[in-house]
């Protein structure tokens, strides 16, 4: 839909008329007591929760910033990860951090690297080849032991794995635990989600692995616009996670 008219005189309002309008001309960085702050004219910008939106370092907050400076006549949150995974460390992490880890950890036993096709054989090959590598490096840097299984009951996951992961989650300061649980989220992979806070694969990289069985379905039956669409929003959500890491 457009957005302008069905028929003359009748205009059909689109989700971009509820954004708010821009209401500064600049965005900028400033050094304070917090760390490093994004300001808007000169005015530090706050969080939902009205807490400072100040970052550890001047690399983040300046990515930030340009967030902020790129919007135009409307501010359009979609266009902002950095700036929502800001807010997610900022106001919902800190005095969470038990039940975001507990989140993260729920997803050991429907974890997408584990789940596997029994058949096409393609198919099987392509999920090995993606995330064979993955349940290594859960078992040998994490620590977890988490089998392949086939079917789509949860997987068993040992207490000992559970543990593993989440002492590796509770290591992990606000940023990287909400950089974690995001990820997770995106992927419904725990173990992709800790490979990206671990640095042994970029976000371009990481959203590859999560897609493999949705590129296999679009080549053999297509894929329409909205699958296209999300795609990219997926793919823009974990190479912004993969900044802000790179970033602290």
């Amino acid at each position: 839909m457009s957005g302008f008219e069905t028929k003359p005189g009748v205009r059909i309002p689109t989700q971009k008329d509820h954004l708010p309008k821009r209401f500064y001309k600049a965005a900028g960085v400033a050094e304070g007591e917090g760390g490093f702050a994004v300001t808007l004219d000169g005015r530090p910008v706050r969080t939902p929760m009205k807490r400072p939106l100040a970052f550890p370092t001047a690399a983040l907050a300046a990515d930030v910033a340009a967030e902020w400076e790129a919007q135009a006549e409307r501010i359009n949150p979609v266009t902002m990860p950095l700036t929502r995974l800001a807010h997610g460390a900022i106001d919902a992490v800190p005095g969470n951090r038990d039940a975001v880890v507990a989140e993260v950890l729920k997803y050991a036993g429907t974890d997408l690297t584990r789940h596997r096709a029994d058949e096409p054989a393609d198919l099987v090959v392509r999920q090995a080849r993606a995330w064979d590598p993955a349940l290594r490096f859960a078992e040998e840097t994490l620590g977890a032991h988490l089998p392949a299984v086939t079917g789509i009951l949860p997987a068993a996951t040992s207490p000992a794995a559970l543990a593993a992961l989440k002492d590796r989650a509770d290591g992990y300061d606000d940023w990287r635990l909400a950089v974690l649980g995001h990820a997770t989220a995106v992927t419904t992979s725990a173990v992709l989600g800790f490979m990206l806070c671990e640095g042994v694969l970029s976000g371009e990289e990481i959203f590859a692995a999560s897609r493999v069985d949705e590129i296999w379905q679009a080549e053999h039956w297509g894929e329409d616009s909205e699958a296209a669409e999300r795609a990219d929003v997926l793919r823009t959500e974990l190479v912004a996670c993969a900044r802000l890491l790179a970033a602290l």
